[in-house]
């Protein structure tokens, strides 16, 4: 049972470790300040008002995926989504972009979706 973030890293396969900083990375310098990381499932989580996203490695179980990282956005059905970056799945809320590769990260679709997604994020009201 992955505690934190360190022990995680620690744990992937390198390509997996260079792609879950990668993403890690971009979508901390992208989410406004309210919004938190948490390891959930032995994972990366990012939420604000209510969840927004998370990176899943293979390497970590019952993330549904034999190789590469996921990247998946809560809410993503509620998203335009206009350059069809997401693939749209079995799960109707979640949708996902799969990175087998590091070179295959481009930061402004990525940055792109995360600000639509911070904006639907911005109009749930704050649990109380």
């Amino acid at each position: 049972m992955k505690k934190n973030l360190a022990e995680l890293m620690e744990s992937l396969p390198e390509e997996q470790r260079i792609i879950t900083d990668v993403l890690r990375q971009i979508i901390i310098e992208t989410l406004p300040d309210y919004c938190k990381e948490k390891i959930s499932y032995n994972v990366p989580f990012f939420y604000g008002n209510r969840s927004i996203c998370f990176v899943w490695p293979a390497a970590v179980p019952r993330g549904g995926i034999k190789e590469g990282v996921l990247l998946g956005i809560w809410y993503g059905n509620r998203l335009a989504d206009k350059n069809n970056f997401l693939t749209h799945g079995t799960n109707k809320q979640i949708f996902y972009k799969i990175y087998k590769l590091a070179d295959e990260i481009k930061a402004k679709p990525i940055i792109n979706i995360l600000k639509e997604a911070i904006d639907l994020d911005k109009s749930f009201a704050k649990k109380k």
